[in-house]
């Protein structure tokens, strides 16, 4: 597996420079940095005395690269995971925190471990994704990677507003749905018939 600096600039790569999409719940960003993680991470670039804006902007690829070690590589332990699972799970708390975790536990239970959904990387899960890993560690990384994907749809089925991040314009797969079968072998990516037949209750 590419060591974590190198995970960890493919992420900020894959996810651009500032934006403030106004149907993206994360505000302003910069590199995959939120503005919600810059104020909770008390980054006042700017020395005014407040994280704003301004703050996400001034952001530098090289500080988001740190974050995402310190904060979201680290620090929830997913350093103590499989080696294979390591880069889709981080790139996923990247995008959506403790429901990374949250995902992967729901599906360990479906394997039949018994596990807290807490989003927490605890011994508990982190020795029952050892067990489910076994001699088949491909395995758990498509299958986590089929998960992610099924998230996004999910979350797309709820939320009309961010339909657009799972289906572009076109029809084709939006970008949550092809970041998450970056990590899937290509024989379980979908078919753009199979894409357009999961969208089509989204009108």
């Amino acid at each position: 597996m590419a060591h974590v600096d190198e995970i960890a600039r493919e992420i900020v790569h894959r996810e651009g420079g500032y934006v403030n999409d106004p149907d993206d719940p994360g505000g302003a960003t910069n590199f995959g940095v939120t503005i919600h993680t810059m104020r909770r991470l008390g980054l006042d670039l700017t020395d005014d005395g407040k994280v704003d804006a301004a703050d996400v902007r001034r952001l530098s690829e090289a500080q988001a690269v740190q974050i995402f070690k310190d904060h979201y590589y680290h620090r929830p332990k997913i350093s103590q995971l499989p080696v294979k699972l390591q880069a889709s799970v981080f790139d996923m708390y990247v995008n959506a925190g403790g429901n990374a975790v949250k995902i992967l536990q729901r599906m360990l239970a479906t394997f039949g471990e018994v596990v807290s959904v807490d989003g927490a990387l605890g011994p508990q899960t982190i020795m029952a994704v050892k067990r489910a890993a076994g001699t088949a560690p491909d395995h758990i990384v498509d299958a986590y990677g089929i998960e992610r994907r099924n998230y996004y749809y999910r979350l797309a089925d709820r939320r009309a507003a961010s339909r657009k991040y799972a289906r572009r314009r076109d029809g084709g797969k939006g970008g949550w749905i092809v970041r998450a079968e970056e990590f899937i072998a290509a024989k379980y990516h979908l078919s753009a018939r199979e894409h357009k037949e999961r969208c089509a209750k989204w009108g």
